[in-house]
């Protein structure tokens, strides 16, 4: 079901996503080589807690942890664990904030020390592919634009789109309508109006598009095991563009 927001869920959702954007801001100034992924976890639930919210993945269908942490060839919803990061790795760290009500969901991928040139140009590109889809979203056009403008973008470089993972309306509930696939074709799909509120967030492959999940039934890994990306903001379908309310304001910050 498709949920449209009034201007008071909206601001509702922003104070969500200001907590959000800091908690990955507290994450990102700890993120380096040594660091265990379940420091990052606890960091990270103890200061949404403390800022009065709640991380919204923990206790999702089971899931244990605040963030979903994926390394490398992991895709989405690794686990936190002991394991110490090391250099040549890379991590995408998802979370989302539950504050007054409503959800704000956004993800951040991370190189740690020396990371090969290829997949430091992976992590820009599915970055930009972010924005791409982004600047698609606007009311008016429909959901394949947006999947549109970032399969365009990154197959054109040879990256694989997952297909399997989709963006997602969010709000009273961490996943509403519509899904938001992050390939499509123009002028397909559901029509977006203003007030929609949704996650984009493309998942981008060096190598194959496609995904095995592990027996753990969570970890989704990419099947020829090279590394993925994934870059995530929350955003609402405005007349003219997408207001962007989720914010890697904090991150940037942390990583000068």
């Amino acid at each position: 079901m498709i949920v449209y927001k009034t201007e008071e869920e909206i601001e509702l959702i922003r104070a969500s996503a200001k907590v959000l954007a800091q908690a990955h801001g507290e994450v990102a100034g700890m993120i380096k080589e040594g660091v265990t992924t379940r420091q990052l976890d606890r960091r990270a639930e103890e200061f949404i807690r403390d800022n009065g919210g709640q991380p919204s993945f923990k206790g999702y269908n089971g899931f244990e942890y605040s963030l979903c942490i994926s390394p490398n060839s992991v895709v989405v919803h690794g686990f936190p664990n002991d394991e110490p990061l090391k250099s040549g790795d890379i991590v995408s760290v998802d979370c989302g904030v539950l504050l007054n009500g409503y959800h704000s969901d956004s993800a951040y991928t991370y190189p740690i020390g020396e990371v090969a040139p290829e997949v430091l140009q992976l992590l820009t590109d599915t970055k930009q592919s972010l924005y791409l889809g982004i600047e698609a979203a606007f009311a008016g056009n429909r959901i394949g634009d947006i999947g549109y403008a970032i399969q365009n973008f990154v197959e054109k470089k040879g990256y694989g789109v997952v297909r399997e993972l989709v963006g997602h309306g969010l709000g009273k509930n961490l996943h509403e309508g519509p899904e938001v696939p992050n390939y499509g074709k123009r002028g397909a799909g559901v029509k977006l109006q203003e007030g929609l509120v949704i996650a984009i967030e493309p998942m981008i492959n060096l190598g194959t598009k496609n995904v095995v999940q592990e027996k753990d039934g969570w970890t989704i890994r990419t099947k020829d095991r090279k590394p993925s990306a994934h870059f995530e903001h929350t955003v609402v379908i405005r007349k003219d563009k997408a207001e962007i309310l989720t914010s890697f304001e904090y991150i940037e910050k942390a990583l000068q």
